[in-house]
């Protein structure tokens, strides 16, 4: 029986077979089920392998020397896979990741001068401005008080810019879309803080600023949502900070901008109007067509991309399981839809539940690749009903001349080889 469905781009229903595992499977020439009981039932009990002697306990716990993963280095759009000393940022290997979480030691680092590894027993974090006291904190101050912890995405506003312009086909998904990690962090609540010092009801703004050598400042509006869900973060996934991600404090503002996410934090200033840094003047600043520029885009919109299969992997016709990550800077994702014919028709994906608020939430779908050259496209919808553009809607909306936000649905091809390649729809 078909069933109709709407096309959230062009709002015209189109129809769609529902189509179940068992279905795939039977489908695919029972090719999944035969890889599992073909082998199980078709192997001799002599080819299970032998018991080793494990290695001694040690400090921590390392990866298997089987497992090769790791960030890569780029010093802008483009300038992929750079010495380390002219690298701007380094990106996260979606393609080898599980889950939603993102391995702390893989979250992904921007920096402008470095990450510096300060004492956490000289640094000290200055609140003061337009409030009824100037406290200075330690970092054992932070740590006595009341705590929370929460799972967020940080994304750095590049994220997708390899896309802008044009499709380089040999881009893999950690080249396109390897600024962004969600983990948990930990730390006390911003509210707590604005209400240490009595925060004047006049102010609605507030510079949070770093301890880098380059001095990175950003002017923050003190709205109810920013004031009910930012907090100052000591922790990260279960552990102190890792220096490149802000140790031994930083700023932690779900669903903003990573650059507002301030690492290092050493001082948070409270006014009733921005300072225009050069951050959200020169830096952080968006481009439009008509030369005008955007300041203070702070929040980040709705995101998905397909993971696996994704660029310069190369599969094989029958059943394949396509998974990937989807995430809102507006709040919880309720919905991935993937297409496998160029975005014709699309199918619900499944979510790996919990699919938390402001937090990357894994997606996966059966599908039976039939040999056929063709285009794969993931595209999300968030709980406040935004859902992700085209690539041709996102361009004519924000034009060329942007750098930053890039949201766009992300394209895959497949030849008739099974190589998968970048493109733009």
């Amino acid at each position: 029986m078909m069933r109709k469905q709407r096309d959230l781009t062009t709002d015209r229903p189109h129809e769609i077979e529902p189509v179940s595992r068992r279905s795939l499977i039977a489908a695919s020439g029972g090719l999944a089920g035969s890889l599992i009981a073909g082998q199980a039932f078709g192997e001799s009990l002599a080819d299970v392998p032998p018991r080793e002697v494990g290695a001694d306990l040690g400090a921590r716990s390392e990866r298997s020397k089987f497992v090769k993963i790791g960030r890569i280095p780029e010093a802008g759009p483009g300038k992929r896979n750079v010495d380390p000393s002219d690298a701007i940022n380094s990106k996260v290997p979606l393609h080898k990741l599980f889950g939603s979480i993102t391995p702390t030691d893989l979250h992904y680092e921007r920096s402008h001068s470095g990450a510096p590894d300060l004492d956490p027993a000289k640094h000290r974090l200055l609140l003061h401005g337009m409030a009824r006291k100037q406290l200075v904190f330690s970092v054992d101050d932070l740590q006595s008080m009341p705590s929370m912890s929460r799972a967020a995405f940080i994304e750095c506003t590049g994220n997708g810019w390899e896309n802008w312009h044009k499709a380089d086909e040999n881009l893999t998904v950690q080249n396109t879309h390897g600024l962004v990690s969600t983990n948990e962090w930990t730390g006390v609540p911003l509210k707590f803080l604005v209400d240490l010092v009595g925060k004047d009801k006049n102010s609605t703004w507030m510079l949070a600023e770093g301890g880098d050598a380059a001095g990175v400042a950003r002017s923050i509006p003190l709205t109810d949502e920013i004031l009910n869900e930012a907090f100052v973060a000591y922790g990260q996934n279960g552990e102190p900070l890792r220096p490149a991600h802000g140790f031994p404090m930083r700023l932690v503002m779900p669903g903003f901008e990573g650059n507002l996410n301030i690492k290092w934090l050493r001082r948070l200033k409270f006014g009733d109007q921005p300072w225009m840094t050069r951050w959200e003047t020169a830096r952080y600043t968006q481009l439009h067509a008509d030369g005008k520029a955007t300041q203070f885009q702070l929040r980040m919109d709705t995101n998905s991309v397909i993971a696996s299969p994704s660029g310069t992997m190369t599969i094989k016709p029958g059943y394949q399981r396509i998974t990937g990550l989807a995430w809102s800077g507006h709040g919880s994702i309720t919905r991935v839809e993937v297409s496998t014919d160029g975005a014709k028709t699309w199918m619900n994906a499944q979510l790996n539940r919990p699919a938390l608020p402001k937090a990357q939430v894994r997606f996966q779908m059966d599908w039976v690749w039939d040999g056929k050259p063709t285009n794969i496209v993931s595209r999300s919808t968030d709980d406040k009903g935004n859902v992700q553009p085209t690539r041709k809607s996102f361009i004519a909306a924000v034009g060329t001349n942007a750098l930053f936000h890039y949201n766009a649905q992300q394209t895959w091809s497949i030849d008739k080889n099974g190589k998968v390649r970048n493109v733009l729809d």
